[in-house]
C-alpha cells in the first residue's frame, strides 16, 4: 500500500472522557483436544469516540480473538466490554442484536457478502434487517464506493476490490458509531488495498465512526491515531494501553 501520513501518536494511559468502547480485564480460552490454551490474557484498552485504532501482531497472537471480543461477536471468559453505557455480556441476544445494527458495522477479509443479493441489496441489507428503509442512505454509499454501475449485480459478477468496497459501504450505512474490520485489504492487490483503506478513512471522516481494524499492514498502521501490538494473548506495553 501507498498510504501515508504522520506516525500514531503515543498511546494515552488511560480512558478519556470521549472513550466509546472500554474492555476491562479480558481473558478468553479455547479447547483444542484435550489441552486449553489462553488465547487473550487479561487484556484492558479503549477506543475513543472517532478513533483510528489498529490491532497489530504476528500470526497467532490473539489480535482476531480480541477484535472478536470487542465487536461482541464472542463472549470472553471473564472481563467486560462497554459500549457507551452497555455492558455488553449483560445483554440478551435480542438487545445486543439491536446494538449491533445501529451502532456497530464490520467488515471482514473475506467480505461475507449474501451471494443471492445484488450492490444494492447488500449494503441495505443491516437496514432491513432493522426494519428500516433509506433509499438515499444507499445510492449515497454506492456511490461513494464507485459502484453505481454496478448497483445490480451479484457478489460473483464482482472483482475482489469492488466486493470489498460493496462490504465497506454495507458497514456503513447505519452510521455505526464504530466499525470493526479484520484485515480488510488482506485479499486484496495493492491498488485494491489502498482504495479500500482510503474509502474507509473517507466515509469515517465524514461519519465521525470509530475505526478498530486488525492488520498487518504497517503503511496502513502509520494512518491510524493508535497502534496496539499483540503478542501472545497480550498487549506490548499494556500499561500504556490500558
Amino acid at each position: 500500500m501507498t498510504l501515508s501520513n504522520s506516525a500514531p501518536s503515543t498511546p494515552t494511559a488511560e480512558p478519556t472522557s470521549k472513550a466509546l468502547l472500554t474492555a476491562s480485564q479480558l481473558n478468553k480460552t479455547v479447547q483444542i483436544g484435550e489441552q486449553r490454551l489462553s488465547i487473550i490474557k487479561d487484556v484492558s484498552i479503549h477506543v475513543d469516540a472517532g478513533e483510528f485504532v489498529v490491532i497489530m501482531g504476528k500470526s497467532g497472537s490473539g489480535k482476531s480473538t480480541l477484535l472478536g471480543l470487542l465487536a461482541a461477536l464472542d463472549y470472553p471468559d471473564s472481563g467486560t466490554v462497554k459500549l457507551g453505557e452497555n455492558t455488553l455480556s449483560d445483554l440478551d441476544e435480542d438487545a445486543l442484536a439491536a446494538i449491533r445494527q445501529s451502532d456497530m458495522g464490520f467488515v471482514f477479509q473475506s467480505f461475507h457478502l449474501l451471494p443471492t443479493l445484488t450492490v444494492a441489496e447488500n449494503i441495505a441489507f443491516p437496514l432491513d434487517i432493522a426494519r428500516r428503509s433509506d433509499t438515499a442512505r444507499v445510492d449515497e454509499l454506492i456511490a461513494s464506493v464507485d459502484l453505481s454501475h454496478r448497483r445490480d449485480s451479484l457478489p460473483n459478477q464482482l472483482s475482489g476490490g469492488e466486493q470489498q468496497r460493496t462490504a465497506v459501504a454495507r458497514a456503513l450505512v447505519s452510521q455505526p458509531k464504530i466499525v470493526f474490520a479484520d484485515e480488510p485489504t488482506g485479499n486484496l492487490d495493492e491498488h485494491n488495498a489502498d482504495q479500500v483503506m482510503r474509502l474507509l478513512l473517507d466515509l469515517r471522516q465524514q461519519t465521525g465512526s470509530a475505526l478498530v481494524v486488525v492488520t498487518h499492514d504497517p503503511a496502513l498502521a502509520e494512518m491510524a491515531d493508535r497502534v496496539i501490538t499483540m503478542h501472545d494473548g497480550v498487549i506490548d506495553g499494556s500499561a500504556t494501553n490500558e
